[in-house]
């Protein structure tokens, strides 16, 4: 039977509103009022300070002003009392007014300059605070959206049991976030009825094809049956065991499909060693030399899955490779936070344009559908699978010469 999958958090409490009811509050605090008075609040703070900060400068400066005359009086005459203010010993009373106006008009056009250089300074002070304090509530507000882009990303690697749950008041962000999570809870749904009806199907169909394969065994055993009989028995036994294949293939793969939960230490040396004993007694008959150096490289995984992916790839570059001299190389290292599994082969000319069609189900090179007796079509639908579910990726590219460059790459 299939696996019960893990029950996942429950959904977050849907909005006191409805989404797609087009009557809402009127004072439903969406995101463009708040940003309104958080953003219109600051600008007001902003001017009072700095209209604050230039009326006590303007202040300060025509106290400073008035204290420091340019001239003083003394025993009845105007004495200047600064190098730019030059007073007339002797002439009229128009001639002394004239020249008091020209140094009382130097002395405001210093005073506006040092108002000026301090209103300067001031909102340069005030600049640096308001982007400091307006990136930190911009972070803030926005904090929601990274939230839901990390989920994203971690739906992205096959984990759709995660939900946002986000809290806080039914503005925008909210509406967005309990949006997804329904959607995920419904692609959840989807996937998991998909999975479970390919696990229960597989099982389902071995069964009878068990039971076939031991009548036909049994009908071969016979010594006294027609040669007719044995010539038939052997290709429906053929037919029967390529069916088996395909249903375990399916079964694999549904299970693959799911995120490895319980992972262990595994080599990828040693699993690419274990597969390349299982098929070299097939590359032997076909007169393909494996060969190879394999590098410790340990990631965090399932063993019997990571196999299959070695064990698949394998299998192919053996069974689509060149009639003579043909040979494959095995390699793992590892470096840079990851474990690489390399699978190089001689072969036919791939063309690149058709490397995407390799991993699709039940297809092969210039065929829509498999009708070879190299396999069932699932190897590389199975490996990609299994390398998504440890959160890697397995790439293709044409070997120059002809054959594939199968990579796999899986974090360590």
């Amino acid at each position: 039977m299939a696996a019960t999958p893990a029950p996942h958090p429950q959904a977050p409490p849907k909005p006191t509103w409805d989404p797609r009811d087009p009557v809402r509050p009127l004072l439903r605090p969406t995101i463009r009022i708040r940003l309104t008075l958080l953003y219109g609040g600051m600008f007001l703070i902003a001017g009072i300070l700095l209209l604050s900060i230039i009326y006590l400068f303007t202040a300060q400066t025509l106290t400073n002003s008035a204290s420091q005359l340019p001239f003083k009086i003394v025993a009845g005459q105007v004495q200047p009392t600064t190098s730019w203010c030059v007073l007339p010993d002797k002439g009229t009373g128009e001639q002394f007014d004239a020249a008091v106006s020209v140094c009382l008009r130097h002395q405001s056009e210093l005073a506006l300059e040092d108002l000026l250089r301090r209103s300067l300074f001031a909102l340069l002070g005030l600049s640096i605070i308001a982007f400091a304090f307006g990136y930190a509530m911009a972070g803030r507000v926005l904090s929601p959206l990274g939230r839901i882009t990390r989920t994203a990303r971690q739906v992205a690697g096959s984990d759709l049991a995660r939900r946002i749950e986000l809290d806080g008041p039914d503005d925008e962000l909210k509406e967005l976030a309990d949006t997804f999570d329904e959607m995920l809870e419904r692609l959840e749904r989807a996937f998991t009825a998909q999975q479970r009806f390919v696990a229960n199907a597989s099982h389902e169909l071995r069964t009878p094809l068990a039971i076939n394969r031991t009548l036909l065994e049994v009908h071969l055993s016979d010594p006294g049956a027609p040669v007719e009989l044995q010539q038939l028995g052997k290709t429906l036994l053929a037919t029967n065991e390529r069916s088996e294949q395909l249903v375990e293939g399916l079964l694999l793969l549904a299970r693959s499909d799911n995120q490895i939960v319980e992972r262990k230490p595994v080599d990828l040396a040693e699993v690419a060693e274990r597969a390349v004993d299982q098929v070299h007694a097939e590359a032997a008959a076909k007169g393909v030399e494996i060969r190879g150096e394999r590098s410790p490289a340990v990631v965090q995984g399932n063993g019997v899955l990571l196999e299959r992916i070695a064990l698949n790839l394998l299998q192919n570059a053996v069974r689509y490779n060149v009639p003579e001299g043909g040979w494959v190389e095995v390699s793992t290292e590892a470096g840079h936070g990851q474990a690489v599994l390399v699978v190089t082969n001689t072969g036919p000319v791939v063309p690149a344009y058709e490397i995407d069609n390799l991993f699709e189900p039940f297809r092969r090179l210039r065929q829509e559908r498999t009708g070879s007796d190299k396999g069932v079509g699932l190897g590389l639908s199975i490996a990609r699978s299994v390398a998504r579910a440890h959160g890697g990726r397995i790439g293709a590219e044409p070997r120059e010469g002809g054959g594939l460059v199968m990579r796999v790459t899986l974090p360590i």
